[in-house]
């Protein structure tokens, strides 16, 4: 998994459990794509304050992973989701084949 995305689906995860001011930050640098400059100016920090704060804050979010594996155990429901999905689709009685799909899809939107 690619280094950004995996901090996008742990932020995801675990943003909650972060101060506010963990999160905005990591969201402007993950999700909104901004450069430290970009990040620190506005808030009156240097790039070196924005990057020593990302970095802490992405090793709490590695060891909340670590310590309740959420965001591993949610791909994994999303990969079986999927299995059940294209089994579905094989499915030749129509109304249960849209039965299972709408079942694949409301346990999707869960997720």
């Amino acid at each position: 998994m690619a280094k950004e995305l995996k901090f996008v689906i742990l932020l995801d995860c675990y943003g909650d459990l972060l101060t506010d001011h963990q999160r905005n930050v990591m969201e402007l640098y993950y999700c909104e794509d901004l450069s430290l400059a970009e990040i620190g100016t506005p808030m009156g920090i240097t790039r070196q304050a924005v990057l020593s704060l990302i970095k802490r804050t992405e090793n709490i979010l590695l060891n909340y992973e670590e310590k309740l594996g959420f965001a591993e155990r949610l791909g994994k429901m999303r990969e079986c989701f999927e299995r059940i999905s294209r089994t579905a689709e094989k499915v030749r009685d129509e109304e249960l084949k849209q039965a299972l799909l709408d079942d694949v899809k409301e346990g999707l939107d869960l997720i």
